[in-house]
């Protein structure tokens, strides 16, 4: 019978296999993957409409969702929690702005952005491949491996 077919009788104890982390690093772990999941949305929505700032003068929440492949309706939620956090403002008729912490979250963003994407290269990943991991990638990295990534490509 299978460890999980054990596992699952009651009064069986399933052994952690060889190697896994302690109880207490690997929670700490997965809890920071989930909350850089959490701070990923809001860091993708700042940079895309500090872009559309940029690019045409406005972020309306149609182009936003657009933008981002989600329905208007989670545009708007999202919208919402960057209001409630205080990284943005909405108008009504206008679109959304950020205020300064959303510029400097987006400008953050945008650098750590640019600076995976600049790694990914060296390391000889293809543009246009290195530019989609990078969304991946830049939200889950920590400082020190952003520090690394830049010592490795001023060496």
């Amino acid at each position: 019978m299978s460890q999980i077919m054990k596992a699952r009788r009651p009064g069986t104890v399933l052994r952690p296999a060889a190697g896994l982390p302690a109880e207490l690093t690997q929670a700490r772990r997965f809890g920071k993957a989930r909350s850089a999941q959490s701070a990923a949305l809001l860091e993708d929505y700042v940079e895309l409409i500090a872009d559309l700032l940029a690019g045409t003068g406005e972020a309306r929440p149609t182009d936003i969702a657009r933008r981002l492949g989600v329905s208007h309706a989670t545009a708007i939620k999202t919208i919402s929690r960057l209001k409630r956090e205080g990284l943005a403002t909405a108008r009504p008729y206008r679109g959304v702005f950020l205020t300064p912490s959303g510029q400097e979250l987006a400008a953050r963003v945008r650098a750590r952005h640019r600076l995976v994407v600049n790694v990914l290269v060296a390391l000889g990943v293809p543009a246009e491949a290195a530019e989609s991991d990078a969304e991946g990638i830049e939200h889950h990295v920590s400082e020190t491996t952003l520090r690394a990534f830049g010592r490795f490509l001023n060496s």
